[in-house]
């Protein structure tokens, strides 16, 4: 899976946008933030370490827990975030891209805007 393929899967999702809120240049060496127009909480951060490439996204405490258990090979505690509510996954030969895409999805789910009553 290439960058761009994994922030199309991200703005796939209802109301969300592609940041680079620490960098000018939107080159392969930045971070990319996926965003909700609603309330602008980012819900991804795609970035590279090396040569390998990374997403994090938000979680709740024991989801993070269990994808960390389960998907050891590929899911570790989020890079740079706090490490109880963020995982980080690497993208590789032993991602399991139905549980990553719905890891997104949950991730979206979130930090979505609340709802208004």
């Amino acid at each position: 899976m290439t960058r761009r393929e994994l922030i199309d899967w991200g703005l796939a999702l209802p109301g969300a946008y592609e940041d680079y809120p620490f960098d000018t240049v939107a080159d392969g060496s930045c971070w990319t933030a996926l965003r909700h127009r609603g309330n602008r909480r980012c819900f991804a951060f795609i970035y590279e370490r090396g040569d390998v490439l990374f997403v994090n996204l938000k979680c709740e405490p024991m989801q993070g827990e269990f994808w960390r258990q389960v998907y050891a090979s590929w899911v570790t505690p989020g890079y740079h975030m706090n490490k109880t509510h963020w995982v980080s996954a690497a993208i590789g030969p032993d991602t399991d891209y139905d549980a990553l895409r719905q890891m997104l999805r949950e991730s979206h789910a979130l930090t979505a805007p609340r709802k208004k009553r």
